[in-house]
C-alpha cells in the first residue's frame, strides 16, 4: 500500500483543511467527461466527511479536483475483469474511477453512498410521501429538457421510490 499512502498524505497536506479527516481512499484511473471530452489520469480519490478529492501528481504537474458530497447526484459501483470501478454525477459532469488497484473499495463505496446529496449545515424539513410523485414529475421535466441524463433520472427515481 505504499503508493496509496504516499498519495493520500500528499493530497491531505496540499488540499484538505487542517480539521478534515480521510475516511477512505482508493487508487486507480480517473475518467471524467466534460462537454463530450474525455479526461483520463492515474491518481487517488480521497473521501472526507465533506467531499471527495481526486489527486494526481506527475513529474511536472499536479491535479486536484474537489466534489462536495452535496453536489453528487448518483453513485454507481461494480466490478469488471479489470477490477473495481465507481461512477458518479456531480454538477452535471460524469466522473468515474476504474482499474482500482489499492484501497478499501467497500468502505469507500459505503461511505460515499451514505453521504451523497447531504448538505453540510442546517438540515431541511422531512418530505412527505405525497411529495414524491411531484418530485418524480419534476425530474421527468428536467430529463425532457436535457438537464438530466437517463441514468441520473433513473437513479433519482429509484431513490425517491425507495422512500415511499
Amino acid at each position: 500500500m505504499g503508493k496509496l499512502k504516499k498519495m493520500v498524505a500528499q493530497a491531505s497536506e496540499r488540499h484538505l483543511d487542517k480539521d478534515e479527516t480521510v475516511v477512505a481512499a482508493v487508487l486507480g484511473t480517473y475518467e471524467k467527461k466534460v462537454m463530450g471530452s474525455d479526461f483520463i489520469k492515474a491518481g487517488v480519490f480521497v473521501a472526507t466527511p465533506k467531499r471527495l478529492v481526486f489527486f494526481s501528481k506527475g513529474w511536472f504537474s499536479e491535479t486536484a479536483e474537489v466534489f462536495p458530497l452535496s453536489s453528487i447526484s448518483s453513485f454507481e459501483t461494480g466490478k469488471t475483469m479489470m477490477g473495481h470501478y465507481f461512477k458518479f454525477f456531480a454538477s452535471g459532469n460524469e466522473v468515474s474511477m476504474k482499474w482500482i488497484q489499492e484501497g478499501d473499495i467497500a468502505k469507500f463505496n459505503e461511505f460515499v453512498r451514505g453521504g451523497i446529496g447531504k448538505q453540510t449545515g442546517a438540515s431541511s424539513p422531512p418530505r412527505k410521501d405525497s411529495d414524491i410523485p411531484d418530485q418524480i414529475a419534476k425530474l421527468a421535466d428536467l430529463k425532457a429538457g436535457g438537464v438530466l441524463s437517463e441514468q441520473e433520472f433513473e437513479s433519482k427515481k429509484r431513490e425517491l421510490l425507495a422512500r415511499m
